[in-house]
């Protein structure tokens, strides 16, 4: 049982004197003997006194009562928030204790252990189930999945034709024991490189059509095959462990089993896609699962509906989002700090249309690329109008308005432009995929020579901005020339040295994708780490050859030559939604006091005191704070939970004395109990918080109880 729990405070307040005390002493006894399993500090409990709690009677007077008294309703007020003081201080510190899980990205080892394990994974389901067709299976964030057709079978007896399988959880189960007999057997995993034709004879000899449409996709020759001992094989191209005894069987976990259509189209077969995790070692494993756990409670589309945040109305259709009151308050201030932050460091703000002509899409290169991820068009004045997937083209439009000169560069363009794009149903999830949603993008327009100190500036803003937020670590990528590509070699290898340079003057630690860069430049991409150790993509920067290009961007030179600008792309949140959700997903929805849609929240005690705290309310609301009033219909104790259910960060009593006083007994979700603040320093106080992004923790007077 907990202290601050109100079903043992309602009981503690039930009982009288002696009993009182006695059932209090009993319960510092249980606390003191099982101290893993409570969050009550020896602070708390001292400052909580048996001999001074008042009755259930005497909490339940009124001011109207003949035997009212202001000091006793003042005192339970102290009183009572002591009792049910704050436990998230020990649950922080509990946070900090998170591992740091490894990740594919810094991490060959566990990169091989994952693509090999999807490998045993699929021998072990043809051979519990040798009517399975292997299809794909690469490693993935977290492990590694594997899709299986499995056609309908005829009984070679009967004749009966037997619908094909359903993969269940006992069937998960079967296929890891049978993963853990191969890696047992300690069998050699091998490469061996064969014609093409040899590839197709092999695979038509064993009957796996999918492998025959991979292997014509695969462009390159020889054709590689990753064999396990004699047993399996399959088209890879690596890397693997040397052998399948180097797997840790016990560090492997088959988790859930989804349909997936194969190549992604609805118009093919339905596939089962096995989803699995793997690491090196099983208290990674472990790890792995207490964070996944955790990960349930933070969900931010169960969040989002508790906290009345925002919500997706199907009615509306899917993947757009509507936000309700308070999500638009959390999203006012991020936006408003992203746009003065842009503003300090050098950026104009500018605003474009929400279509246009089909015509920009074709020079921009999105309707010959992009296609698939566009809505359709729509037909004006017999013209064809595209709602837009993309703001970079109207900035080029804006650019190329009139002729620049080298001495105008560079130009550092920042919007938050709302873009749709198609997303399939199936792939839609909350906030973090929709189909429209605000870009925080900005655009660069400078001389080569200008490229390193932007990219040097785009880093520091970016870490000016995640930080404000509370994410201080990064998991980096510079990703080099792809195969396919546009722009001369020249400007390809100044470009990615000066992102490489901007790198090492930041001194930040980075890994390098060789290839994985857009075919129009190389690109920077930054994962940030939340509360719980997961990675997620958020911001880029990306160097851009092909658009100045394609809409013909100049500029003169100092020697009077038309030159094309370098462009960049930038964005640090990638987008406003997404970034919410995981914003909210950081912080459980305890948002930080700058952010909280409601900072300060009064609870009176009494109808006396509305009017009072409404002065207040609108006192606070002048400053630039977000104050709440609670109605005031319900118990104490109610109106102190339901604020803490809404995560509010500051909360302030009010009783008569407060009023007569002009004081407010302040209480903070985080740190508890603050004391007695006399109301304009409190509302000074938390402007001051507000506006340099911390947490209350400032003490007011200490009040005085009467036993």
């Amino acid at each position: 049982m907990k202290f601050c729990n109100l079903a043992t405070m309602t009981l503690i307040l039930s009982l009288s004197g002696r009993k009182a005390a006695s059932f209090m002493t009993r319960q510092v006894k249980i606390m003191s003997s099982s101290s893993r399993k409570s969050h009550v500090s020896a602070a708390q409990t001292r400052a909580i006194r048996p001999c001074t709690l008042p009755t259930s009677s005497s909490l339940a007077l009124s001011p109207s009562s003949s035997c009212y008294n202001r000091n006793d309703d003042h005192n339970r007020i102290v009183r009572f928030m002591s009792a049910t003081a704050e436990k998230s201080q020990q649950l922080e510190e509990e946070e900090k204790k998170t591992i740091i899980l490894p990740t594919n990205e810094e991490d060959q080892d566990l990169l091989k252990i994952r693509h090999s394990s999807a490998h045993v994974m699929a021998m072990a389901v043809q051979q519990a189930f040798p009517e399975a067709q292997v299809t794909i299976g690469p490693w993935i964030d977290n492990g590694f999945y594997y899709d299986f057709y499995f056609p309908e079978t005829v009984n070679e007896e009967t004749g009966e034709v037997i619908p094909a399988r359903k993969l269940t959880d006992t069937d998960l189960k079967e296929i890891k024991k049978a993963m853990d007999k191969i890696i047992s057997k300690d069998y050699p995993i091998y490469r061996e490189e064969v014609s093409r034709e040899e590839a197709k004879r092999r695979i038509e000899g064993i009957n796996e059509p999918f492998k025959l449409e991979i292997l014509d996709s695969i462009k390159t020759e020889p054709i590689t095959i990753y064999h396990i001992g004699e047993e399996w094989w399959d088209l890879c191209a690596g890397p693997h462990v040397e052998s399948t005894g180097k797997l840790p069987k016990k560090a492997i976990q088959l988790e859930s089993v989804a349909g997936a259509y194969w190549r992604g189209d609805e118009k093919r077969e339905m596939l089962q896609r096995i989803y699995a995790t793997a690491w090196k070692e099983p208290e990674q494993l472990k790890a792995f699962k207490k964070m996944i756990e955790e990960a349930k409670k933070r969900d931010h589309r169960v969040l989002g509906k508790q906290l009345d945040l925002f919500s997706i109305q199907e009615d509306a259709g899917g993947g757009l989002v509507f936000w309700h009151p308070k999500g638009s308050k959390v999203r006012h201030k991020i936006e408003d700090f992203w746009k003065q932050t842009h503003v300090d460091n050098g950026y104009d703000i500018v605003f474009t249309p929400h279509i246009a002509n089909l015509n920009l899409w074709k020079t921009s290169g999105h309707n010959d690329f992009y296609r698939d991820g566009m809505f359709q068009q729509m037909e004006v004045e017999n013209e064809e109008y595209q709602i837009k997937p993309m703001n970079c083209p109207f900035h080029c439009l804006m650019y190329k308005d009139e002729l620049r000169s080298y001495r105008d560069l560079p130009f550092r363009w920042g919007e938050l432009g709302t873009v749709y794009r198609y997303e399939r149903s199936g792939t839609l999830h909350g906030l973090m995929r929709v189909r429209g949603f605000t870009q925080d993008d900005a655009h660069i327009f400078c001389l080569p020579e200008q490229l390193q100190n932007e990219i040097v500036g785009v880093l520091n803003l970016t870490e000016q901005i995640l930080t404000r937020f509370g994410f201080e670590q990064y998991d980096i990528m510079l990703s080099t020339r792809p195969e396919k590509s546009v722009g001369s070699d020249k400007i390809w290898e100044s470009a990615t040295a000066a992102l490489e340079g901007a790198l090492k003057e930041r001194g930040w630690k980075y890994g390098i994708d060789e290839g994985g860069g857009a075919f129009y430049g190389p690109k920077i991409d930054l994962k940030i780490r939340d509360a719980i150790g997961r990675s997620w993509q958020c911001s880029t920067v990306q160097c851009d050859f092909n658009l100045p290009d394609r809409f013909g961007l100049e500029y003169v030179s100092a020697e009077g030559t038309r030159e094309r600008p370098i462009m960049v792309h930038r964005a640090i949140f990638g987008s406003i939604e997404r970034f919410f959700g995981i914003l909210v997903e950081n912080t459980a929805g305890d948002f930080p006091f700058w952010l909280a849609p409601t900072q300060l929240k009064l609870l009176p005690v009494t109808d006396s005191v509305v009017e009072y705290c409404h002065d207040v309310s609108k006192k606070a609301a002048k400053m630039g704070l977000r104050v709440e009033v609670d109605r005031g219909n319900e118990r104490l104790a109610k109106q102190i939970r339901n604020a803490e259910k809404a995560r509010i960060p500051i909360m302030a009593v009010v009783g008569v004395k407060e009023m007569e006083t002009g004081t407010l007994a302040v209480r903070s979700r985080k740190k508890g109990d603050l004391g007695s603040f006399a109301v304009d320093d409190l509302l000074n106080e938390l402007v001051r918080c507000d506006e340099e992004a911390v947490e209350m923790t400032t003490m007011g007077k200490e009040e005085k109880t009467e036993a």
